[in-house]
């Protein structure tokens, strides 16, 4: 067997092997690159009409029986102990 054939295929492998290490890489940065822009955003997500108006019927309800029901008096005895 002639050993310096061996080691000079071994070596083109190794060179094959490298190239197609460094091309997948490579689509792999390029695929999260593009993951990562589609996957972030920043600010407010924006509403349509329809979901104001929803919106809108949900907080008039809100406010209107917020507005009808009875205020509960705060509880201005904690923590006064009444030692007569």
């Amino acid at each position: 067997m002639d050993v310096y054939k061996a080691i000079r295929e071994l070596y083109a492998e190794k060179q094959k092997l490298d190239l197609i290490i460094v091309a997948l890489e490579q689509l792999e940065s390029a695929e999260y690159g593009v993951a990562d822009q589609l996957y972030k955003r920043r600010g407010r997500k924006s509403m349509d009409a329809r979901e104001r108006r929803e919106v809108s019927g949900r907080m008039k309800k809100y406010w209107t029986n917020r507005r009808q029901s009875p205020r509960v008096p705060a509880d201005t005895s904690k923590g006064q102990t009444n030692k007569s």
